[in-house]
């Protein structure tokens, strides 16, 4: 080939970078538009819809409890549940717990799994407390000192006062 019509070719070529058009130039970038949940909200409300799902309500709080110990619990959740496809949907703003943030209000709801979990937790919740039991000093006195033992037949009162 000939030096001076490659240069030519050269210089062509280098034109049509800078243009933004022709055949060695490369395709123009476009910007995805990501979708946003409300479109995801609306595929999900259909589908759940093809199920013949119903509202279920007066929920007051929904937990779930994971193989962690942990509890995800949401408070005043909807409900839509469809029971011959066995399918419910919990809609709402789930938080993660711990057991023993919901321990009290939650005892009527555990099963065999939790139940566990909680009785490991209160094993350890009891050896803590033994191991700050036994960090006491032997010079400290009890408060139990001020309890008397309580004996057959004899009345105390007269003693506390």
């Amino acid at each position: 080939m000939d030096p001076e019509k490659l240069k030519k070719l050269q210089a062509a070529a280098a034109n049509n970078r800078i243009a933004n058009s022709g055949k060695g130039t490369p395709r123009r970038k476009t910007k995805k538009v990501h979708k946003s949940s409300g479109t995801d909200d609306k595929k999900l409300q259909t589908s759940l819809k093809k199920l013949n799902v119903q509202p279920i309500q007066a929920i007051e709080e929904v937990n779930m409890f994971k193989e962690d110990g942990n509890v995800i619990h949401f408070a005043a959740p909807k409900v839509h549940a469809s029971v011959p496809s066995n399918t419910f949907a919990i809609y709402g703003n789930g938080e993660d717990k711990e057991l023993t943030e919901l321990v009290p209000g939650i005892l009527n709801q555990l099963g065999p799994d939790s139940l566990a979990s909680l009785r490991r937790l209160a094993e350890s919740y009891q050896s803590l407390q033994k191991k700050e039991g036994g960090d006491k000093k032997e010079g400290e006195a009890d408060d139990d000192d001020e309890i008397p033992d309580l004996v057959e037949g004899e009345n105390f009162e007269g003693k506390v006062e």
